[in-house]
Protein backbone atom coordinates (compact mmCIF):
# COMPACT_ATOMS: atom_id res chain seq x y z
CA UNK A 1 0.00 0.00 0.00
CA UNK A 2 1.22 3.51 -0.87
CA UNK A 3 2.29 6.05 2.11
CA UNK A 4 -0.87 7.11 4.76
CA UNK A 5 -2.31 10.24 4.03
CA UNK A 6 -4.68 12.50 6.26
CA UNK A 7 -8.62 12.00 5.43
CA UNK A 8 -11.23 13.89 7.13
CA UNK A 9 -14.31 12.03 7.51
CA UNK A 10 -17.50 13.75 8.55
CA UNK A 11 -20.88 12.91 9.36
CA UNK A 12 -21.62 10.46 11.84
CA UNK A 13 -22.12 7.27 9.82
CA UNK A 14 -18.78 7.46 8.79
CA UNK A 15 -16.82 8.18 11.41
CA UNK A 16 -18.73 5.42 13.77
CA UNK A 17 -17.92 2.75 10.79
CA UNK A 18 -14.50 4.25 10.73
CA UNK A 19 -14.37 3.79 14.61
CA UNK A 20 -15.87 -0.54 14.46
CA UNK A 21 -13.36 -0.92 11.82
CA UNK A 22 -10.39 0.45 12.51
CA UNK A 23 -10.47 2.93 16.02
CA UNK A 24 -6.66 3.73 16.06
CA UNK A 25 -6.50 5.24 12.87
CA UNK A 26 -8.98 8.40 14.21
CA UNK A 27 -5.31 10.80 14.80
CA UNK A 28 -8.10 13.61 16.26
CA UNK A 29 -11.98 13.83 16.68
CA UNK A 30 -13.84 17.48 16.35
CA UNK A 31 -17.63 17.38 17.06
CA UNK A 32 -20.86 20.16 18.20
CA UNK A 33 -22.45 19.98 21.23
CA UNK A 34 -25.50 18.02 19.76
CA UNK A 35 -23.35 15.13 18.27
CA UNK A 36 -21.55 15.16 22.07
CA UNK A 37 -23.93 13.33 23.25
CA UNK A 38 -24.21 10.25 20.92
CA UNK A 39 -20.20 9.70 20.81
CA UNK A 40 -18.87 9.03 24.68
CA UNK A 41 -17.72 5.54 23.32
CA UNK A 42 -15.54 7.26 21.18
CA UNK A 43 -14.16 9.97 23.19
CA UNK A 44 -13.56 7.48 26.08
CA UNK A 45 -11.67 5.22 24.43
CA UNK A 46 -9.56 8.22 22.02
CA UNK A 47 -8.65 9.42 25.73
CA UNK A 48 -7.42 6.36 26.77
CA UNK A 49 -5.27 6.68 23.80
CA UNK A 50 -4.22 9.82 24.29
CA UNK A 51 -5.68 10.91 21.41
CA UNK A 52 -7.31 14.86 20.44
CA UNK A 53 -11.34 15.02 20.57
CA UNK A 54 -12.81 18.57 21.17
CA UNK A 55 -16.38 20.01 21.11
CA UNK A 56 -16.35 23.00 19.11
CA UNK A 57 -18.29 26.31 17.95
CA UNK A 58 -20.24 25.06 14.58
CA UNK A 59 -18.23 27.69 12.54
CA UNK A 60 -14.77 26.25 13.76
CA UNK A 61 -16.28 22.96 12.53
CA UNK A 62 -16.76 23.91 8.96
CA UNK A 63 -13.01 25.07 8.90
CA UNK A 64 -12.03 22.15 10.02
CA UNK A 65 -14.16 19.98 8.10
CA UNK A 66 -13.78 22.68 4.61
CA UNK A 67 -17.36 22.39 4.22
CA UNK A 68 -20.45 22.89 5.57
CA UNK A 69 -21.64 19.05 5.08
CA UNK A 70 -20.19 17.89 8.10
CA UNK A 71 -22.89 16.51 9.73
CA UNK A 72 -21.72 17.61 13.25
CA UNK A 73 -19.10 15.71 13.57
CA UNK A 74 -15.14 15.16 11.90
CA UNK A 75 -12.55 12.39 12.34
CA UNK A 76 -9.23 13.02 10.68
CA UNK A 77 -7.65 9.71 10.45
CA UNK A 78 -4.54 8.01 9.06
CA UNK A 79 -5.77 6.30 5.50
CA UNK A 80 -3.81 4.41 3.68
CA UNK A 81 -3.63 4.25 -0.38
CA UNK A 82 -5.86 0.90 -1.93
CA UNK A 83 -3.58 -1.68 -3.09
CA UNK A 84 -3.33 -2.80 -6.52
CA UNK A 85 -4.52 -6.36 -8.06
CA UNK A 86 -2.07 -9.11 -7.87
CA UNK A 87 -1.96 -11.72 -10.53
CA UNK A 88 -4.18 -15.24 -9.25
CA UNK A 89 -6.23 -12.62 -6.88
CA UNK A 90 -9.16 -12.97 -9.46
CA UNK A 91 -8.96 -16.58 -9.35
CA UNK A 92 -9.42 -16.35 -5.58
CA UNK A 93 -12.48 -14.19 -6.17
CA UNK A 94 -13.77 -16.42 -8.13
CA UNK A 95 -13.46 -19.88 -6.05
CA UNK A 96 -15.19 -17.58 -3.31
CA UNK A 97 -17.88 -16.37 -5.84
CA UNK A 98 -17.47 -12.86 -4.88
CA UNK A 99 -18.91 -9.82 -6.76
CA UNK A 100 -17.13 -7.16 -8.02
CA UNK A 101 -17.18 -3.84 -9.25
CA UNK A 102 -14.88 -2.26 -11.69
CA UNK A 103 -15.24 1.68 -12.21
CA UNK A 104 -13.42 2.45 -15.78
CA UNK A 105 -11.91 6.15 -14.62
CA UNK A 106 -15.31 7.21 -12.88
CA UNK A 107 -13.94 10.53 -12.39
CA UNK A 108 -16.34 12.41 -9.64
CA UNK A 109 -15.52 11.58 -6.05
CA UNK A 110 -19.19 11.88 -5.07
CA UNK A 111 -19.90 9.63 -7.43
CA UNK A 112 -17.85 6.84 -6.35
CA UNK A 113 -18.75 7.60 -2.53
CA UNK A 114 -22.69 6.86 -3.85
CA UNK A 115 -20.96 3.50 -5.61
CA UNK A 116 -19.67 2.54 -2.72
CA UNK A 117 -22.37 3.09 0.17
CA UNK A 118 -24.52 1.03 -2.87
CA UNK A 119 -22.52 -1.94 -3.01
CA UNK A 120 -21.68 -1.63 0.97
CA UNK A 121 -26.01 -1.85 0.82
CA UNK A 122 -25.93 -4.87 -1.48
CA UNK A 123 -22.69 -6.91 0.10
CA UNK A 124 -20.27 -5.89 -2.74
CA UNK A 125 -17.02 -6.36 -1.28
CA UNK A 126 -14.57 -5.13 -3.66
CA UNK A 127 -14.13 -2.56 -6.33
CA UNK A 128 -11.19 -2.23 -8.79
CA UNK A 129 -10.56 1.75 -10.18
CA UNK A 130 -8.47 2.37 -13.04
CA UNK A 131 -4.84 3.80 -12.48
CA UNK A 132 -5.44 6.94 -13.99
CA UNK A 133 -5.05 10.77 -13.66
CA UNK A 134 -8.84 10.77 -14.69
CA UNK A 135 -10.00 8.14 -12.04
CA UNK A 136 -10.93 9.63 -8.71
CA UNK A 137 -9.90 7.95 -5.52
CA UNK A 138 -11.14 7.47 -1.90
CA UNK A 139 -10.99 11.11 -0.25
CA UNK A 140 -12.68 13.24 1.92
CA UNK A 141 -15.86 13.73 -0.58
CA UNK A 142 -16.04 10.29 -1.39
CA UNK A 143 -16.01 9.29 2.13
CA UNK A 144 -19.04 11.68 3.20
CA UNK A 145 -21.07 10.65 0.37
CA UNK A 146 -20.69 6.75 1.20
CA UNK A 147 -21.40 7.27 4.71
CA UNK A 148 -19.65 4.43 6.26
CA UNK A 149 -19.63 1.86 2.93
CA UNK A 150 -15.77 2.99 2.14
CA UNK A 151 -14.93 1.01 5.19
CA UNK A 152 -16.64 -2.51 4.15
CA UNK A 153 -15.63 -2.11 0.68
CA UNK A 154 -11.87 -2.96 -0.53
CA UNK A 155 -11.31 -0.51 -2.64
CA UNK A 156 -8.33 -1.61 -5.08
CA UNK A 157 -6.48 -0.51 -8.26
CA UNK A 158 -5.35 -1.70 -11.32
CA UNK A 159 -2.71 -0.48 -14.00
CA UNK A 160 -4.40 -2.13 -17.15
CA UNK A 161 -8.36 -3.03 -16.52
CA UNK A 162 -8.62 -5.02 -19.61
CA UNK A 163 -5.79 -7.39 -18.21
CA UNK A 164 -7.60 -7.57 -14.81
CA UNK A 165 -11.11 -7.88 -16.76
CA UNK A 166 -9.35 -10.96 -19.03
CA UNK A 167 -8.34 -12.58 -15.68
CA UNK A 168 -11.54 -12.62 -14.05
CA UNK A 169 -13.11 -13.60 -17.02
CA UNK A 170 -10.37 -16.41 -17.34
CA UNK A 171 -11.04 -17.55 -13.94
CA UNK A 172 -14.73 -17.68 -14.63
CA UNK A 173 -16.62 -14.19 -14.13
CA UNK A 174 -19.66 -13.50 -16.01
CA UNK A 175 -17.51 -9.51 -16.98
CA UNK A 176 -20.70 -7.09 -17.74
CA UNK A 177 -20.15 -3.70 -19.16
CA UNK A 178 -22.59 -1.09 -18.46
CA UNK A 179 -23.38 0.57 -21.69
CA UNK A 180 -26.20 3.32 -22.81
CA UNK A 181 -27.58 1.62 -25.95
CA UNK A 182 -26.95 -1.49 -27.72
CA UNK A 183 -26.66 -4.21 -24.71
CA UNK A 184 -28.51 -6.92 -22.98
CA UNK A 185 -31.72 -5.42 -21.42
CA UNK A 186 -30.74 -4.90 -17.65
CA UNK A 187 -32.72 -3.02 -15.10
CA UNK A 188 -36.18 -4.58 -14.34
CA UNK A 189 -36.95 -7.89 -12.49
CA UNK A 190 -38.49 -10.36 -14.72
CA UNK A 191 -40.18 -13.49 -13.51
CA UNK A 192 -37.76 -15.98 -15.66
CA UNK A 193 -34.52 -15.85 -14.32
CA UNK A 194 -32.56 -17.55 -16.42
CA UNK A 195 -31.91 -14.58 -18.60
CA UNK A 196 -30.26 -12.85 -15.77
CA UNK A 197 -28.04 -15.61 -13.88
CA UNK A 198 -24.47 -16.49 -14.75
CA UNK A 199 -22.40 -20.17 -14.16
CA UNK A 200 -19.93 -18.09 -12.17
CA UNK A 201 -19.95 -14.89 -10.34
CA UNK A 202 -20.39 -11.61 -12.01
CA UNK A 203 -18.02 -8.62 -12.20
CA UNK A 204 -20.09 -4.97 -13.24
CA UNK A 205 -18.10 -2.85 -15.19
CA UNK A 206 -19.35 1.15 -15.23
CA UNK A 207 -17.82 3.96 -17.45
CA UNK A 208 -16.65 7.39 -16.90
CA UNK A 209 -19.85 9.88 -16.45
CA UNK A 210 -18.87 11.36 -19.95
CA UNK A 211 -17.37 9.25 -22.12
CA UNK A 212 -18.58 5.57 -20.59
CA UNK A 213 -16.31 2.51 -21.71
CA UNK A 214 -13.30 3.08 -22.94
CA UNK A 215 -12.57 0.86 -26.31
CA UNK A 216 -10.52 -1.53 -25.05
CA UNK A 217 -12.25 -1.83 -21.77
CA UNK A 218 -15.58 -2.75 -23.37
CA UNK A 219 -13.68 -5.18 -25.56
CA UNK A 220 -12.43 -7.31 -22.63
CA UNK A 221 -16.21 -7.40 -21.53
CA UNK A 222 -17.89 -10.70 -21.87
CA UNK A 223 -21.04 -9.03 -22.50
CA UNK A 224 -22.80 -5.11 -22.51
CA UNK A 225 -25.86 -4.24 -20.57
CA UNK A 226 -27.75 -1.78 -21.01
CA UNK A 227 -30.91 -0.30 -19.21
CA UNK A 228 -34.13 0.74 -20.58
CA UNK A 229 -35.27 4.21 -20.20
CA UNK A 230 -38.35 6.07 -21.94
CA UNK A 231 -35.55 7.97 -24.00
CA UNK A 232 -36.56 11.29 -22.17
CA UNK A 233 -32.74 11.67 -21.37
CA UNK A 234 -30.07 9.13 -22.70
CA UNK A 235 -28.96 7.49 -19.45
CA UNK A 236 -29.35 7.53 -15.60
CA UNK A 237 -25.73 8.75 -13.35
CA UNK A 238 -23.51 6.58 -13.06
CA UNK A 239 -24.10 5.73 -9.40
CA UNK A 240 -27.76 5.19 -10.29
CA UNK A 241 -27.15 3.01 -13.07
CA UNK A 242 -24.53 0.80 -10.05
CA UNK A 243 -27.48 0.49 -8.12
CA UNK A 244 -29.91 -0.92 -10.64
CA UNK A 245 -27.33 -2.97 -12.48
CA UNK A 246 -26.27 -4.87 -8.94
CA UNK A 247 -29.47 -4.99 -8.16
CA UNK A 248 -30.42 -6.77 -11.36
CA UNK A 249 -27.09 -8.91 -12.31
CA UNK A 250 -25.52 -9.62 -8.62
CA UNK A 251 -28.38 -10.26 -5.87
CA UNK A 252 -29.97 -14.06 -6.09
Amino acid sequence: MSKPVQVKLCGLAAVRARFRRDASSIQRLYFDYATSRKIGVMCRVLAASKKIYRCIEPAELEKVAGTIHHGGIVAVVAQEGPSPVTPGEPAAWAKRREPVLILDRIGNAHNLGAIARTAAFFGVPRMVIAVDPAAARPNDAAFRVAEGGLESVEVRTAASLPAVLRELASAGYAVLGASTHGGQAGGHKRPDKSSRTFPGPVALVLGNEEHGLSPDVSAACTRLVTIPGSGTVESLNVSAAAAVLIWEFMMP
